[in-house]
C-alpha cells in the first residue's frame, strides 16, 4: 500500500490589494500520471492522487472493462517516480487476448482529461513553444476580489441547469471579455481559449479564471496557448505548481474568503525575488 497522507506544503503569497504582500504556507493535494499497463501494453494514463494504487488498479480495470472478474487479474506490480506512477498488471491469458482484439483509443472523459494517452511520456511532455524566461506582470489585486460575483454574472448556463464549469477571460483593464461553460472543466477552458483567439486577444495580458480545481492538464493548456495568469477558485495541485513555477506561469488561487493566494510568481521558486503587481512600480 502506497502511503500518500503526506501532504505538501507549498508557499505562497497573500496579494492584499492595500500593503505588501504576506506570505504563508498551505498543503496542497499531490497528483501525478498514473500509468495502466496490462503485460507490458501501456493502456492508458490518468492524473490522480498517489493514493489506493491497488484499490484503483482493480477498480479502473473493471469499470473500463478490462476485466470482468477479480481473479482475470494475475499480478500487480507498482513502480513509483517522481512524478508518475506505472501500475504493471498481468492479466490471464484469455482475458489478454479479448483486450488485444477490443483494445481502442479509449474516449475521453470530462474527470481526468488525459484519458487514452498512451504513454507517460507523452501525458508528461514538455510544453511546446513555450520561450517564456520570465513571469508576467501581474494584474493588480482588486481584479480578483470579486471574481465570483463576475463568474455569477457571466454563466448563464448555470443559472438555467446547474452542473457546469466556466472559464472567464478578464482583460488588463478588468473588463471581463468572454466566458465559456461546458460539463468539463478542461472543455469550458478550451473553448474559451478558442474565443479569445478567434477575436485576436492576447491571453499574456489580463488573466484567465476557471471555477474548478487546478490539476496539470490546465496548467499545459494555458501554457500551450500563451495564458500569462491563471486564477483558479479551488487551490492547485502540487504538481500543478511545480509545472507552473518552470514555465513561468502566473498561478493563483482566490478562496471564498480573503485576498488571492499566489503560488506561482515573481518571487515564488523562479523568476527575480521582487513582487510586483500590475501599476505598482519597484
Amino acid at each position: 500500500m502506497i502511503d500518500s497522507s503526506e501532504q505538501n506544503d507549498e508557499q505562497y503569497l497573500l496579494l492584499e490589494e492595500a500593503g505588501a504582500p504576506v506570505a504563508a504556507r498551505q498543503p496542497l493535494a499531490e497528483e501525478v500520471a498514473v500509468a495502466f499497463c496490462y503485460n507490458g501494453i501501456s493502456h492508458a494514463v490518468m492524473m490522480a492522487s498517489p493514493g489506493a494504487l491497488e484499490d484503483f488498479a482493480v477498480g479502473f480495470s473493471l469499470t473500463s472493462g478490462v476485466i470482468s472478474h477479480r481473479d482475470q487479474l494475475l499480478d500487480l506490480d507498482i513502480s513509483l517516480q517522481e512524478d508518475s506512477v506505472v501500475l504493471d498488471m498481468t492479466l490471464n491469458q484469455r482475458t489478454l487476448n479479448q483486450l488485444k482484439i477490443s483494445r481502442r483509443t479509449m474516449a475521453g472523459t470530462s474527470s481526468c482529461g488525459l484519458c487514452g494517452v498512451d504513454a507517460l511520456a507523452q501525458a508528461l511532455k514538455p510544453v511546446p513553444h513555450s520561450a517564456r524566461i520570465n513571469f508576467n506582470q501581474l494584474p493588480p489585486a482588486a481584479h480578483f476580489s470579486d471574481l465570483r460575483a463576475r463568474f455569477q454574472n457571466a454563466q448563464q448556463h448555470l443559472q438555467s441547469s446547474g452542473a457546469m464549469h466556466a472559464a472567464i477571460y478578464v482583460d488588463e483593464h478588468g473588463e471581463t471579455r468572454f466566458c465559456r461553460e461546458d460539463i468539463g472543466r478542461h472543455n469550458a477552458l478550451d473553448k474559451l481559449i478558442g474565443a479569445c483567439v478567434r477575436e485576436g486577444f492576447g491571453l499574456q495580458n489580463g488573466f484567465v479564471a476557471i471555477t474548478s480545481r487546478c490539476s496539470l492538464e490546465l496548467i499545459q493548456k494555458s501554457m500551450c496557448s500563451g495564458v500569462g495568469t491563471l486564477v483558479s477558485l479551488a487551490s492547485p495541485s502540487d504538481m500543478a505548481v511545480r509545472w507552473a513555477r518552470k514555465y513561468y506561469l502566473n498561478l493563483l488561487h482566490q478562496p471564498v474568503q480573503g485576498p488571492a493566494r499566489l503560488y506561482s510568481g515573481r518571487g515564488l521558486g523562479r523568476g527575480p525575488e521582487a513582487y510586483s503587481p500590475a501599476g505598482v512600480s519597484q
